[in-house]
């Protein structure tokens, strides 16, 4: 990916060289048409003129704006905030200089709400961290005009780097608590129901704080699980009669309570959740349980937990930021928990059956597909970015990636999938590329973990084949690229009736289809094609 930036300074030393390229200082004449993406990041001159330089920000709009009109709205357009990282005032009263750089960010942030491909970075956010005298380097500045201190690069590529994954829609799944001096404080087996630490003065005030917080994050779409050494009944005992806590059984789609090994039972809530260990973050306030996960599940993530109550809030922010933020939270996300609650739901329910068809008849399953729009455009994104078990590509695509290949002339699908137990949203795409008038290529078929077990994807996929059918294609080509994840969709085209032609040694195989007949589907799908 080649990443063009706009700026008025010097940044290379920031971004880097490799797939970037940088316009000349305050220049806007070159808008490269061949750029996968643009970065805007102007930022505050030294100027001790007050009234001058807050023309000089005024003018940055402007500039944004003619810049962004010779863009290719397909193409993802990031914006810096603006950050004066030496204020300087002659009298306490001049203000014309904050004004012009709120007055940008505003500008800016209407832009990003208005214009899809355009992203919004707040750039306070880095140089918060650090006092003045460390933001600018004067030597560096007057040598080769680097407005932000070389020595920060690399603490600005890591925040960065984590940032491009939260443009990305990239985030670990699930965080599972322990309870005991962790969700709570003190011990509920010692202290009873009453005699925890939840509520009132310090320190019970605390973890209400970090409860409240944890709910906030469950609603966006965040899975809260329970693995604790504890007495299952005691615990549910607590979550219905203590007044003060916030999070109560209803609000953890999974949980492990009992006295086996937490790396067991990790191994177990991963599994029922049908999501990879590596998608899970771990908190436990004792060190020796934190040990045993990091040697025995390597894959799951393990932050140290504060020594203070007084320490939880910020550890929920550093949490937040290192492992669980996204630019742009969609439908999907906020309705994540109660879809996984769902889930298990649907399990305990599928054990009442002899066999698997009956299950399926009972479920009453609705299969909405529907091309892709500027509505869910993002959740499409979202998924080629976060999907890994059951994507037989694992390409991955940002909203200006699809939005462009849409204008292009691409079609490409999603489906929405709900039963008698809830709503599971957009879980599953399908990218195909015209090879020509007769011939389409399937690019990427994905579907959530979460829908898999019930036939869904064979249902998606025959459903398009007859769709492209009736649109005159009679013939499908598709690849399947292995990853270390995917292995379970190596046959699929296979089962689907596919021809592999060709095998290469990395396990890569390519398919062809003739579309000669309708496809049949068991009709214990209800398939709605909006």
């Amino acid at each position: 990916m080649t990443t063009f930036v706009f700026r008025n300074q010097t940044v290379e030393p920031f971004f880097g060289y490799d797939g970037m390229a940088y316009s000349g200082y305050g220049d806007i004449s070159v808008v490269p048409a061949d750029a996968d993406r643009y970065i805007w990041f102007y930022q505050v001159p030294v100027n001790a003129d007050s009234g001058r330089l807050a023309e000089e920000l005024d003018s940055y709009r402007d500039r944004l704006d003619l810049v962004l009109s010779s863009v290719d709205s397909g193409k993802q357009f990031i914006v810096f905030t603006l950050v004066n990282t030496f204020v300087l005032r002659l009298a306490g009263n001049e203000t014309a200089v904050a004004e012009s750089v709120a007055e940008f960010n505003r500008h800016a942030a209407q832009l990003a709400m208005s214009r899809p491909n355009v992203k919004l970075v707040d750039f306070s956010e880095f140089t918060s961290r650090y006092d003045a005298a460390t933001l600018l380097d004067w030597k560096y500045y007057l040598m080769s005009q680097t407005l932000l201190n070389p020595k920060l690069a690399r603490d600005f590529q890591a925040w960065w780097q984590r940032l491009e994954g939260e443009l990305a829609l990239m985030r670990k799944k699930c965080l599972v608590l322990d309870l005991d001096n962790t969700l709570w404080g003190g011990v509920l087996g010692e202290d009873g129901i009453d005699g925890i630490k939840l509520g009132g003065d310090y320190p019970g005030k605390a973890y209400t704080y970090w409860q409240q917080a944890l709910l906030q994050l469950s609603g966006m779409g965040v899975i809260l699980a329970v693995c604790s050494k504890n007495n299952e009944a005691d615990v549910l005992e607590a979550w219905s009669q203590n007044p003060n806590m916030v999070l109560r059984g209803e609000n953890f789609s999974a949980r492990r309570i009992n006295w086996q090994d937490k790396a067991t039972n990790l191994r177990e809530l991963a599994a029922e959740l049908n999501i990879g260990l590596d998608s899970m973050v771990f908190v436990d306030d004792n060190p020796a349980e934190r040990e045993l996960i990091r040697q025995m599940l390597p894959q799951v993530e393990v932050p140290d937990f504060p020594a203070k109550p007084y320490q939880l809030m910020p550890f929920f922010k550093q949490l937040v930021e290192k492992y669980f933020r996204i630019y742009q939270v969609t439908a999907e996300d906020r309705a994540k928990a109660e879809q996984y609650r769902a889930n298990a739901m649907r399990q305990a329910e599928q054990s009442r059956f002899a066999d698997m068809e009956s299950y399926l008849y009972s479920l009453d399953l609705q299969l909405d597909i529907m091309p892709a729009d500027s509505h869910n455009l993002p959740r499409i994104a979202q998924m080629t970015q976060k999907t890994n078990q059951f994507n037989l590509t694992t390409r991955r695509y940002n909203e200006a990636d699809v939005r462009q290949r849409l204008e292009a002339g691409w079609h490409i699908y999603c489906m929405s999938v709900s039963d008698r137990f809830g709503d599971n949203g957009i879980t599953a795409t399908m990218f195909l590329e015209d090879v020509d008038d007769v011939t389409v290529n399937i690019d990427t078929l994905l579907l959530s973990c979460r829908i898999l077990g019930k036939g869904i994807e064979e249902a998606f996929f025959k459903t398009v084949l007859n769709l492209l059918r009736l649109d005159g294609y009679r013939r499908v080509t598709a690849d399947y690229l292995p990853t270390a994840k995917n292995g379970q969709t190596s046959d699929f085209f296979d089962r689907m009736g596919m021809t592999c032609v060709s095998t290469a040694p990395d396990g890569a195989k390519h398919y062809e289809m003739e579309l000669n007949q309708v496809c049949e589907i068991k009709n214990y799908y209800n398939i709605r094609v909006l």
